[in-house]
């Protein structure tokens, strides 16, 4: 049993160490909002990637391959990037810093929906925590009781890694002026619609 948890924390903390969308969105948030920001938007990103590991687990995985299929929901997932990108773009040239909200993320529950949201729209991440999985299984080290404790891992451990980045961000926001976190605000607004097109990319080649 500790050895499952074990082994989903770690995957947990890699998956989420890839920087993505929800790492753009939740530096933006803490600058804003405080490390409260950043954990809400952890454990959105923490409750998908559960969810995606499960459905990787049991078989949906198979569905994805169907270009149909990998098309409709790869579309789906870069209309919410374009969307949250252009609006933290829209946020981040505002007038004065004062203004410049976080894109959606200006309340724990807004940045909880946000991280649902943005970790949700690359479904095709389902296809990777299924190859996880098939690996986790072929070494041997999972057994028929041990995926749902891998899965509580997956979880914890992608929440723990939002943790730790969150109070980074925090602790070296102190030192940003305006200036610095205005420039912050456009690049990652900017990355979230590179992402998108990164996304767009992977769907049609």
């Amino acid at each position: 049993m500790m050895a499952a948890l074990a082994s989903g924390f770690g995957f947990g903390m890699l998956v989420a160490a890839q920087v993505g969308p929800i790492w753009l969105l939740c530096v933006r948030g803490v600058l804003h909002g405080g490390v409260a920001i950043g954990l809400a938007l952890g454990l959105g990103a923490a409750l998908v990637d559960v969810a995606y590991a499960a459905l990787g687990v049991a078989g949906v995985a198979t569905i994805l391959q169907i270009d149909g299929v990998r098309v409709v929901f790869g579309a789906l997932g870069v209309a919410v990037l374009v969307f949250l990108g252009l609006r933290a773009l829209r946020s981040a040239l505002r007038d004065t810093p004062e203004e410049t909200a976080t894109g959606g993320v200006s309340g724990v529950r807004p940045a909880f929906l946000t991280g649902l949201a943005a970790t949700a729209a690359n479904p095709l991440t389902i296809l990777s925590w299924a190859a996880v999985f098939a690996a986790v299984s072929a070494a041997g080290s999972d057994d028929t009781g041990s995926s749902p404790i891998l899965l509580v891992g997956v979880g914890v451990g992608t929440f723990c890694w939002f943790a730790l980045l969150s109070l980074l961000v925090a602790g070296l926001g102190r030192f940003l002026g305006p200036r610095l976190r205005r420039t912050i605000d456009v690049v990652a607004a900017v990355g979230l619609l590179l992402f998108a097109v990164v996304l767009a990319w992977r769907i049609l080649a």
